[in-house]
């Protein structure tokens, strides 16, 4: 069995609960990694117990070190095997997530990773971890970030086809975004006065209108009255440059237009380390960076690096709301 060290067990420490996500994926095997190390805090992993057993046993663990919301599944689960009879447990493992942050019962959540094509493959409307908790704590709108390798990337917009990206971004809903992530990098991540990088939609920002008009007509104007009430933005600037190193410099946060446009740059930078938080909400919430790697279940193979970065970067976020 590999070595086990719990978390301390100080009731004065911050309870944090991690869903254990997709269980034919890798969700369980980095859960499980979680307890070969010392925490600042107290971890609860939400999932199911036997399958965590299983899981441990054939990895090498030895699960009853660590503290286990048991969530019953649905079905019998197949390691890098997804089964749409278990969308209803991924999301009851959320729920418990979430509904423990909303009563004090946890100070944050960090989540594995999910499959949305089979949560949707089992007929339940689902398009991210992102949508989800805004739908479920009754938030009118959340923003979703990525950080890591010195970004933090925030989206515009998030999980749309690119066909309606352009509609989507409006002088409301782009204000809305940027107040968001002003206030959480003050409040969660302690920067007093952040500077914000701003992508432009188009190729080259647009080209002066030549390329496109949503720079001229949405985006610039934007930037403009919010510099006008004291937020430190800059651009819109060509995506294409904006992630160079001289652009970047002194820089604490870069708002992309859409999801690739940002991610694919914060992933080639960070993959194995970066995490995703969920900007907005009225609880915590971080997230590895990675999906559900469905050829590494049970193989041993899983790295828990982005994991171990989302509990880390919770506890931080716990510490400076305290």
């Amino acid at each position: 069995m590999s070595s086990i060290a719990t978390s301390p067990a100080d009731p004065g420490l911050p309870l944090i609960a991690i869903t254990s996500g997709e269980p034919a994926g890798i969700g369980p095997d980095i859960c499980l990694q979680l307890a070969t190390r010392n925490w600042p805090a107290r971890l609860v992993i939400i999932g199911d117990r036997a399958l965590l057993a299983e899981r441990a046993k054939g990895l090498g663990y030895d699960v009853s070190a660590l503290t286990i919301q048991h969530v019953p599944l649905r079905a019998p689960v197949v390691a890098g095997q997804c089964n749409p009879a278990n969308a209803p447990y991924v999301l009851a493992t959320l729920d418990a997530a979430i509904h423990g942050c909303q009563r004090g019962k946890f100070t944050a959540m960090v989540t594995a990773p999910v499959h949305k094509g089979v949560i949707n493959d089992a007929g339940i409307p689902f398009s991210g971890h992102t949508e989800y908790l805004a739908e479920h704590t009754n938030t009118a709108r959340v923003v979703m970030m990525l950080a890591g390798a010195g970004l933090r990337v925030a989206l515009a917009t998030t999980h749309l086809p690119l066909k309606d990206v352009s509609s989507a971004i409006t002088r409301e809903e782009l204000t809305t975004t940027l107040h968001i992530v002003h206030t959480d990098l003050q409040k969660k991540f302690g920067i007093a006065h952040p500077r914000i990088l701003v992508a432009g939609l188009n190729p080259h920002a647009g080209e002066g209108g030549h390329m496109g008009r949503e720079e001229v007509e949405v985006i610039a104007p934007v930037l403009e009255q919010l510099r006008a009430e004291g937020m430190n933005l800059v651009g819109p600037l060509p995506a294409d440059t904006l992630f160079t190193k001289n652009v970047l410099a002194g820089s604490d946060a870069q708002v992309a237009m859409y999801h690739d446009q940002g991610l694919a740059v914060l992933k080639y930078a960070a993959f194995d380390e970066g995490i995703n938080v969920t900007l907005g909400l009225p609880i915590i919430r971080t997230s590895v960076d990675h999906g559900t790697a469905l050829d590494l279940a049970g193989s041993g193979r899983a790295s828990p690096t982005s994991l171990f970065a989302a509990v880390e970067a919770a506890i931080d976020m716990v510490r400076r709301q305290a």
